[in-house]
């Protein structure tokens, strides 16, 4: 799984030309790995400030608006793809025009319904 990590907000700040190149560069990458069979899902997020995050404390469950994390970077998104070794899925994450602007891609295996992974 590809683990996208961007600053909410920062395609606002490019150009209108930049936008439009770093969208044009995801439909590039999406079309190839739907091309290659390579693609399983993948999907965008909404905004953070969409977010409710759960936790428990003292044995009471809390409720909150916002991410867990305080962070410059949130969660944005992933792909799952399926790919013949992890150095591949990494080729991929290192395209992800969102690293370019800041953005982080994290590559981590999905675990098997056996969990041998852990």
């Amino acid at each position: 799984m590809l683990l996208i990590w961007n600053r909410p907000g920062f395609t606002e700040e490019l150009t209108e030309q930049d936008r439009t190149a770093l969208f044009g560069e995801v439909d590039e990458i999406m079309k190839e790995l739907t091309e290659t069979g390579e693609l399983v899902d993948g999907q965008a997020l909404a905004n953070p400030s969409q977010t409710l995050t759960v936790r428990q404390i003292d044995g009471s469950t809390e409720i909150v608006d916002g991410p867990f994390m305080e962070s410059k970077e949130q969660f944005a998104g992933y792909l799952t793809v399926e790919c013949d070794s992890p150095q591949r899925a990494a080729e991929i994450a290192a395209r992800w025009p969102d690293v370019r602007y800041g953005g982080a891609m994290e590559v981590r295996p999905v675990m098997e319904q056996a969990g041998t992974e852990m």
